[in-house]
Order: C-alpha cells, then structure tokens, then sequence
C-alpha cells in the first residue's frame, strides 16, 4: 500500500472512530454520575442498543480470524458456535431477562446472594474475576492486538520489532478501549458499540460479495454458482468427530456453554439489566439472536471464498482472511475496515472492563463498607478500579506472545473452570424453592477440582471432547445441589420478590420471533449439509424448507397475542 493510501486509511479510520466518541460523548453526557447511570445506563438503554452493544460484545478480532481460518482449514462446522447462541438468546429473553429484571438486579452475584446467601456471591465474584482479569481480559486485548498486526503489518509500518509493535498496539487499543468505560459507563459503552456495530454489519456482508465477484471472475453469479457447486465439503456444517466442532457437542456441552455465557455472563448480560422495560430488553436480545445467525455468512463464507481462490497452499489458516481483505476490498475502504475491526476489539474489551469494575463495586467494595456509599463514591471507585484492571491487563496481554500455545489452550478451556457451576446454580436456584445455599457452595468447589483433574491433572483418563465434559459435569451438579435440596433443605422456601424499576409488559411479538428464530437455526443447518449444498444435496431440502415454513407459520399465528 503507497504512502498516500496508508495516509487515506489513517483519516478514514480516526474520523469514523472520531464520530463515534463524539456521538457517544453527547449521548452520555450528564448521565454517569449515579450508580444507575453508570452501571445500568440508567436503565434506559432500548432494543437497537441492547442488540448492537451484545453483538460488538460477543464478536471481535478472534472471530474474524479464527472462524474464517477454521472454514479454510476444515469446514462450516464451527458455525455451530455462533448459530446455536441464538436459542440461548430465545431463553435468555423469555426465561431469565424477565426475572431479573422483576428483582432489579445489577449484577449476577446479586442474585446469587437473594437467592442464597452472601457467601454464594463472593465465591461466585471470585471466579468471575479471577476470570476475567487472568485470562478474558488480557486475551482478548492480545488477540484483538495480533488482528491488527497481522492486517496492517504494523511493525513494518511503524519501523519496530515485532514485540515493540505488539506493545504499542495493545497500549493503544486498550487505552482507547477503556476511555469509553471509565468516562463514559455502560451507555457510553453501548451506544458505541452499536455504532460500530452497523459498520461491521456493512463491511462483513460486503467482504463476501466481493468474494464471490472475484471467485467469478467479475460475475457474482459466475462465483456463487462455483461457491456453491464446487469443493461443497468445505459448506458442511455437520460436524464428525474429527472437525473441530463435532455435530453432537451441540447437544451436549455447547447448550450449556452457550446458556452460560448468553443468560449468565455478567459482562453479556449486563446490558439487558439496563433495559428500559423488559419489552425493550426482550427486542434487543432477539435481534442479537438474528444478528448471530448471519454469522456464517459474514465469518465464515469467506473463508470458503479463501480456499477457492488460494487452495490449501497458505501458511497458516489464520491468514485466509486477512489474505482475502487485500484482495478484495477497495483500498478506500480500509480506514472504515480498520476503525471497525478495532471497534470490535474496543467493544469486548471495554464490556469486560465494565462488569469488572461493577462486580468490584457492587458485589466487593459496596458489602464491605459498614455504611452506605454515596452515588458520587461508587462512580469514583469504579472508574479507579477500571484504571486498575486496565494497566493490569496492558502488563499480562504481552506476556501471552512467549508462550502462545500453552497459554492458548488454557485460555481455550478456562472458562471451563466457572461456566458450567455458574449456569448449574443460576438455574436451580430460579426453578426450585429449598435448595439451600450450601448446595451452591459445595458444587463450586467440586467443579474446580473435577475439572482441573479432567482437563489438567489426568488428561489422559478423561479423554471426552471438553464440551462433553461440560455437560456430564452440570448434569452432576444439578444432581448434587437437588440432593442437598432433598437431604437438608433449607428452613423456609425461597420466595421470589418483585421490584422491578422498569415496565415489566412481555413484548407482544416475543415468542412468535423466538419460534421465526427458533426456524432460521433450522434452515441454516438445512442448507450447509448434505440435504442442501454439501455434495448437491439429496432432494429434500425444498420439502423440508417448505415444511419448515409452514409450521413456523402456524405457530406464529398461534402464539401471537391479540392487542
């Protein structure tokens, strides 16, 4: 790239990302001052920014690189990840937004300690920001960082090492990140997120159409018909056991992995806590639903694209995308990419320094003060406590470039240590009434141990694909926690208070757009198997589309409620 288009990517890049920090500037102006304001929006945030702050939260630098790189390699089948949240999304919006905004909670561990006890939420506050500040935290930084660098050489650019280079990138990024979340809280966080959000919306969908034009020889049709008619394997998303997502993990572990993270995770989840009403919160979640689905299409397909116009001859898979970006997209078009891609990073990075610094506030400094703390105190900690986290993890996202592979697969499973036990007692502790605090505590400390043994200690021994073992472990914690619950429950049963702050009316289109959801994860694994494109299909797949069609239809029909 000349000098004078390295100039026009530099002035694109910092006047959208300029753009975005004035309009979130105004937007939050005057409303961070409160604890409310601050960690909750003020309970104001509506649909659209729910939705685009869960989608920039959830989607970054690692998505972009790996599932492109895992479609090159292999094939669709890691779309299971992104497909299959979006029916965590339908419970996450009719099962547990509901009742948590009935309780007004801030936090998950407040909820942990109304229904169990204070002793159940630190321990729950200590995983998550154990894991968060050793692992989330640093990693995302570091691969958001390595995106960047791998995209637009960075060292040659700047005229450093690559360490150096890697060090100002990561410094740069985070501290761009984490102004959003200490000046400006959890709205300034959302409505930049979901500006970015429309940029990665236009630049992901466009990548790929001009992916198949090139594929085509200039001819979208010429390359959709070689997309879809040619080395069709690389389409199936039907997983074997050798694929890096196995079809029946679906079943299994990812349910549970994905009910985690969508339903129970402070820092997704935490957005929707700051809903207007729960109609507002129940749109945004579902439309984060639909935007999952069309991951395949924007973090997938061009990988596809990426094996058809390289073939297997690339160094690593980790550079089909990248590969695909020069080729493809006009160089006027590369500052709007990069301000996105770094959007991207901003978002997970500044979310996760968010739900830190509340679970901090709420959840350890404001228990152990003996008085109430003032409004004005709360946002002073926080915005401390952000700072804190923040040179923290500018200290251990470098060191993650010494070590990558070791620490890459204990990053890969880590969440392992805390996901499951999370989900198990979240979900216990809303469904049964006398299951006592100390069956959550017991279960945590078990989990800990089992799975370090499984997935450290004996390897060997415990040789089930990790998502299997999550969900042989959940159904082990149910089963311990509904035993204590038997065995010793507790004195009175937990009854469920009702204090919501926000207008607590169901959206009316709620379940018929789960079920239309519900339809489209369906199809799309109609479409990218051997009943749709894989090897020309076996004939079925228009009957069962058409099928499909009809009962969702119906259903809607049914579950729509009369005004």
């Amino acid at each position: 790239m000349s000098a004078d288009n390295w100039l026009l990517t530099a002035t694109t890049c910092i006047a959208f990302m300029a753009a975005v920090a004035v309009i979130s500037y105004l937007k939050t102006r005057g409303e961070v001052d409160t604890r409310d304001g601050y960690f909750l929006a003020g309970r104001g945030l509506t649909g659209i920014f729910i939705a685009g702050s869960m989608l920039l939260t959830n989607l970054s630098a690692e998505q972009l690189i790996g599932l492109n790189g895992s479609a090159y390699g292999y094939n669709m089948s890691s779309m299971a990840w992104e497909v299959t949240a979006a029916f965590a999304t339908i419970c996450m919006a009719l099962v547990f937004l509901p009742r948590y905004l009935a309780g007004a909670f801030t936090t998950l561990p407040e909820f942990l300690s109304n229904r169990f006890d204070d002793g159940v939420r630190r321990m729950s506050v200590v995983l998550f920001m154990v894991g968060y500040g050793l692992v989330t935290i640093p990693s995302v930084l570091y691969a958001g960082s390595i995106a960047v660098l791998r995209l637009f050489d960075v060292p040659t650019l700047l005229g450093v090492s690559y360490s150096q280079g890697l060090l100002i990138t990561i410094v740069t990024i985070g501290s761009i990140g984490a102004v959003y979340a200490i000046f400006g809280g959890l709205k300034a966080v959302a409505v930049s997120d979901t500006l970015n959000g429309i940029g990665l919306l236009f630049i992901g969908l466009l990548v790929p159409v001009l992916g198949v034009i090139k594929l085509g020889d200039g001819s979208f049709s010429a390359g959709l018909t070689t997309l879809t008619t040619s080395e069709t394997q690389k389409l199936n998303a039907i997983g074997s056991s050798t694929d890096p997502t196995p079809f029946a993990t679906i079943f299994t572990g990812m349910l549970f992995a994905n009910l985690f993270y969508w339903c129970t995770n402070q820092y997704v989840i935490q957005r929707t806590l700051g809903a207007q009403s729960l109609a507002e919160g129940q749109k945004g979640v579902l439309l984060s639903g639909f935007f999952k689905v069309m991951v395949p299409f924007m973090m997938m397909i061009p990988g596809v694209l990426a094996f058809h116009l390289y073939g297997p001859g690339l160094e690593t898979i980790d550079l089909a995308y990248p590969q695909l970006i020069r080729d493809v997209l006009p160089f006027y078009l590369s500052g709007l990419f990069l301000a996105v891609l770094l959007g991207a990073v901003f978002s997970s990075f500044n979310s996760l320094l968010n739900s830190a610094a509340t679970l901090f506030c709420l959840d350890v400094y404001a228990p152990m003060k003996k008085e109430p703390v003032s409004d004005a105190q709360m946002v002073k900690v926080a915005k401390i406590a952000s700072i804190v986290i923040a040179l923290f993890s500018f200290t251990v996202a470098p060191l993650l470039q010494y070590a990558p592979e070791g620490l890459w697969q204990i990053i890969r499973i880590f969440t392992g240590f805390y996901n499951i036990p999370v989900v198990a007692i979240v979900m216990v502790g809303l469904f049964t009434r006398r299951v006592p605090a100390l069956g959550a505590k017991i279960v945590i400390c078990f989990h800990v141990v089992a799975y370090g043994i499984a997935r450290f200690g004996l390897p060997e021994v415990f040789t089930l694909h990790f998502l299997h073992l999550y969900a042989v472990l959940f159904i082990i914690e149910v089963g311990i926690m509904l035993g204590i619950g038997y065995l010793q429950p507790r004195e009175g049963a937990w009854a469920y208070t009702s204090k919501s702050a926000v207008d607590m009316t169901e959206w009316p289109l709620a379940r018929p757009v789960a079920l239309l959801l519900l339809a489209t994860i369906v199809l799309l694994y109609l479409l990218f198997s051997p009943v749709g494109l894989v090897n020309g299909g076996n004939g079925l797949f228009w009957p069962l589309a058409g099928a499909l069609a009809v009962g969702t239809a119906v259903g809607w029909r049914l579950l729509i409620k009369p005004r």
